[in-house]
């Protein structure tokens, strides 16, 4: 039988989970980035913005 003590003091720390956007942000957010994809300015450091587990927005 495994045990989960162990394989939880043998796991990686990682970080907390991040809260979710209201809605409305998350279509703020959504109409930002289609803006940007249209005019071609999206980029990798945009979406690590958003989307790379930093609370930056």
């Amino acid at each position: 039988m495994i045990d989960l003590e162990n394989l939880m003091k043998d796991a990686p720390e990682r970080e907390p989970d991040l809260p979710l956007p209201s809605l409305e942000d998350q279509k703020r957010i959504v109409a930002e980035l289609k803006a940007l994809e249209e005019k071609g300015e999206l980029t990798p450091e945009i979406m690590e913005k958003y989307f790379g587990g930093k609370s930056t927005h």
